[in-house]
């Protein structure tokens, strides 16, 4: 997964997020829609550490 695709779904988490809050009046689905995002997001970012460490392996961001 390249860079922009990246940006490009966490933008679109951040977008669901802001229209969650401006058109859902119940507090409670308006949370319960925070946290299925929150998933989605997480989800997304492990799958990417997946792609780019396929043996599993992460240096950290240290190159040696």
């Amino acid at each position: 997964m390249d860079v922009k695709r990246l940006v490009s779904a966490f933008a679109a988490f951040a977008v669901l997020g802001v229209l969650a809050y401006k058109t859902l009046p119940d507090e409670r689905i308006r949370l319960m829609t925070f946290a299925i995002l929150a998933l989605f997001a997480a989800r997304t970012w492990l799958r990417r550490r997946e792609i780019v460490h396929p043996d599993g392996k992460d240096d950290g961001g240290r190159a040696q």
